[in-house]
């Protein structure tokens, strides 16, 4: 029997069908949220404790602090550092999402809830879920992107109270306090979204655009090999693409555009990426300089110090405490490249955070010790008074050189 001309375009056709059906199984990821909650009981036990939000009143929303809502990211044995970056990154008026993906156990996920509710913050601000029904995202492919709109959609749902989204791993570690960052934040436009983008595709067009893949993260349970088809597809010619590494901050009205706007295009790059290496470097980045609504808001900077040679393919090394004096002077809010329990990360608590083991970093909000126990944070007050210290400077001079001298506008999707 000739298989002959036909086999390629049979290949082709069961490639592109299987990409339909992730699609439609990741949209339907971005619109579900019942599985996010952490907290039971009746409504009035889901209430903010008073006391952090004393006032509701029309003037005090217009002059409150903004708030930011994380996505936290972790695999199996991840559930220590999960909370560990929650403690790091905590403060009452943000929103946060934690996230152990497939490849935990179930027991592991309710540990984790367990954790969360027996913070007493946490229980008082109501502002920590866990995800419940975890998606699986390997390195690569676009199971990645998928979760992470997953988690946005989550997120959009539980608060509409948040100005600006961040996904982070358990690499990652702030290196300012949120007071510090919301403070700064709060003297910004609220559209600004902080992506490194650019438009050179270089080695990424043959190993990362081109080729056609099938995901199994999108629709098995269990960890498989990636399956690469024999046939490579041209780049696109109704729009530009754009890369660059995976972390950004990205505004509100930015994220609701891409999981709940009317415009088609999040949807048609969500197709074409869907079966592509690598995909969520591409999404955000294309996604912003493609849109004239957007294209103006974008920020080249992510505010993230990444150690490495080449960050347009994201290759870093662990971090050490032979870098920790660059790290603090490059005036990142964030950093990539830590190892579990690294010893680094006592230093940036000790140093830049004033954060003890495992407590919460203390804020404008924090009262002190009731005397009952050994917590710093065990009294609260007003969330919206916020105490900066000598980070909130150090990011200051970032975004002021961002923003001077026109670096701003030109900067901004360059096309190369």
């Amino acid at each position: 029997m000739q298989k002959g001309p036909e086999q390629p375009r049979v290949t082709l056709y069961i490639i592109l069908t299987t990409a339909f059906l992730s699609l439609c199984f990741l949209l339907s990821l971005s619109s579900s949220s019942h599985s996010s909650s952490s907290y039971t009981g009746r409504p009035e036990d889901l209430r903010p404790d008073p006391r952090l939000f004393p006032s509701s009143s029309k003037i005090a929303a217009d002059t409150a602090p903004p708030s930011i809502a994380y996505l936290i990211s972790g695999s199996s044995g991840d559930s220590r550092r999960i909370i560990r970056l929650l403690y790091a990154t905590y403060h009452p008026r943000n929103r946060y999402l934690l996230h152990l993906d497939s490849l935990a156990t179930q027991s592991e996920r309710d540990r984790l809830a367990v954790a969360v509710q027996d913070v007493p913050i946490f229980r008082a601000a109501r502002n920590v879920d866990v995800i419940g029904k975890p998606d699986f995202a390997y390195q690569r492919g676009s199971s990645p992107m998928a979760s992470t709109l997953h988690g946005a959609s989550i997120l959009l749902r539980l608060s509409g109270a948040w100005d600006w989204f961040v996904n982070l791993s358990v690499d990652d570690y702030p290196l300012v306090t949120q007071d510090e960052l919301l403070h700064i934040m709060s003297h910004l436009p609220k559209d600004l979204n902080f992506v490194n983008h650019t438009s050179y595709i270089g080695w990424k067009e043959s190993r990362r655009l081109k080729p056609v893949i099938v995901d199994p993260g999108l629709y098995l349970v269990e960890k498989t090999d990636m399956f690469f088809a024999s046939q490579k597809r041209e780049l696109p010619k109704a729009f530009k693409l754009f890369s660059g590494p995976s972390f950004s901050i990205l505004s509100r009205n930015f994220m609701e555009h891409c999981v709940l706007g009317t415009d088609n295009f999040p949807r048609t790059l969500l197709m074409y990426l869907s079966n592509t290496p690598d995909s969520l470097s591409n999404y955000f980045p294309t996604i912003l300089c493609n849109s004239n609504l957007f294209k103006k808001t974008i920020i080249n900077n992510n505010l993230l110090y990444l150690a490495s040679n080449d960050t347009s393919k994201e290759r870093y090394h662990q971090l050490d405490h032979k870098e920790f004096t660059e790290m603090v002077e490059s005036g990142a809010a964030f950093a990539r490249g830590f190892r579990y329990d690294d010893t680094v990360l006592d230093r940036i608590d000790h140093e830049l955070l004033g954060r003890r083991p495992g407590e919460v970093v203390p804020g404008g909000w924090c009262l002190g010790d009731s005397g009952k126990n050994h917590s710093s944070c065990s009294v609260w007050g007003d969330s919206g008074i916020l105490r900066p210290g000598s980070g909130s400077d150090r990011l200051e001079r970032r975004i002021v050189e961002l923003l001077s001298n026109d670096w701003f506008r030109s900067h901004q999707c360059v096309p190369e």
